[in-house]
């Protein structure tokens, strides 16, 4: 184990901008951001070089799916792939676990399965579904993070979707927690409808995917929500936003007052429906990946603030589930596993752009703190903060292959792509967690409760 005194870089990201300095450590946390040449003697002292030295990423949207469908993903091979991407803090979704976390004691099962297996901080999101409402209190009080709930049907039968009814029982008693509610926002309505016109389409081409999924089943989910937080007063948060067409009325609800944020994934900004082929599910997800100019078009909605930042949504099956077999995007498993690559593929996007580090600290740390309320210790190299650190070469380029992944299942669209900027070390409290390829001692992640540092 070896414990970070000092570290120093050419390039570190803070929140007064980028600077040669010195980030000296003690006890876990940033005791002082110093000169570069200012190191303290006889300690330990990582030089990261001309290496880009920043906050550790918080990742607030990734399935684990432990206890119960450890065969698709868990805690130990999910937490050693966001540790090889430079994440130190990851939240875990309600589901697709067994039991779902739509309880106290199913979240009491789930921290034990994730004992002594994680090598960063994971916390734990609770889930809404039909007739919990009475649950979340006791949930809230448990230590979980917020809630999340699905409008439409999620894909496992232990989580089911709500209707309108279901967060009108549910949005008063998080608004009197002041708990956000992080929500799936497609509605069924639309989607059935352009279904029902599908029957005869080819369901291995991609388009046939697409075209079930409607931007309008979106932008209608957000609309509803809109509605509901307004009228509650509650926190609304809608993950994975995929089309431009839900920009304009977020946009305006946060302009009128309204509790609203939204986040959007890698994979809407990196890849694009036009250069998908046919039989390629590994890019099944919902909602699903859309063309270019949408793809542009998030990206204009991060710069202007309307989306607020970027998660991964690893959300990982086996092999067989994706249907690689016989490609048909009706049957394969919608999730996309991009956990250890979310860092390097926004990088490989921004380079040109005229977005910067700076922007990708806010998109990737600060701003996926804030949902989670962890911003007064995580998401920046601040002093009193932790020292949960990502060292990383911003110039070095390589090709994504199995071999180097480490979530559970080498399955994801970004296979063979090439990538810009490698993670060379990963500190958690100022130990080092990852170090090219290496994890150095035992797993040491710590499980987080809300309102505990």
């Amino acid at each position: 184990m070896t414990t970070l005194h000092a570290i120093r870089g050419k390039r570190v990201v803070t929140p007064e901008g980028i600077r040669a300095a010195t980030v000296h450590v003690r006890k876990g946390a940033i005791e002082a951001i110093a000169g570069y040449n200012d190191m303290p003697s006889g300690k330990h002292i990582y030089d990261a070089g001309e290496s880009v030295v920043m906050p550790g990423l918080v990742d607030t949207h990734v399935h684990i799916n432990e206890p119960g469908r450890a065969d698709w993903e868990g805690f130990e091979t999910a937490t050693r792939a966001a540790a090889a991407g430079g994440v130190t803090t990851l939240i875990d979704m309600p589901l697709n676990s067994i039991p779902a976390t739509t309880t106290a004691a199913a979240l009491d099962a789930k921290r034990k399965a994730a004992r002594n297996k994680c090598w960063v901080n994971v916390g734990f999101w609770g889930g809404v579904v039909p007739g919990n409402a009475g649950e979340l209190r006791a949930l809230h009080g448990a230590g979980v993070f917020g809630f999340k709930c699905f409008l439409v049907p999620s894909g496992v039968p232990e989580f089911a979707h709500t209707s309108e009814d279901d967060l009108r029982a549910a949005l008063p008693k998080l608004a009197a927690l002041d708990a956000p509610l992080l929500v799936h926002a497609e509605l069924p309505g639309p989607i059935a409808e352009a279904s029902g016109k599908l029957a005869k389409l080819d369901p291995a081409k991609y388009r046939t995917w697409l075209l079930s999924r409607p931007p309008g089943a979106e932008t209608k989910a957000v609309e509803m929500m809109i509605r509901l937080a307004r009228e509650f007063n509650a926190r609304v948060h809608i993950v994975h936003l995929s089309s431009e067409l839900s920009v304009p009325p977020i946009w305006r609800a946060k302009k009128d007052g309204v509790h609203i944020t939204a986040e959007t994934c890698p994979h809407y900004l990196f890849f694009s429906s036009g250069s998908i082929r046919a039989g390629q599910t590994q890019y099944k997800c919902a909602p699903p990946i859309r063309d270019s100019r949408n793809n542009r078009k998030l990206w204009a909605a991060l710069g202007t603030g309307a989306i607020d930042f970027i998660v991964s949504d690893h959300s990982p099956s086996s092999p067989a589930m994706k249907c690689l077999d016989t490609g048909d995007f009706s049957r394969a498993w919608g999730g996309i596993a991009s956990l250890q690559l979310g860092l390097p593929a926004m990088w490989t996007k921004l380079r040109g752009q005229k977005h910067s580090l700076e922007h990708l600290v806010g998109w990737m740390c600060a701003g996926p703190a804030r949902l989670a309320e962890l911003e007064t210790h995580k998401g920046a190299i601040t002093e009193g903060y932790d020292a949960d650190l990502v060292v990383w070469n911003p110039e070095k380029r390589f090709v994504v292959q199995p071999e180097m992944l480490q979530h559970r299942h080498k399955v994801t669209p970004y296979l063979n792509a090439t990538l810009r900027g490698a993670v060379e070390a990963t500190f958690l409290k100022g130990e080092l967690i990852y170090d090219r390829g290496r994890f150095p001692g035992a797993p040491r992640g710590e499980l987080l409760r809300r309102g505990e540092r």
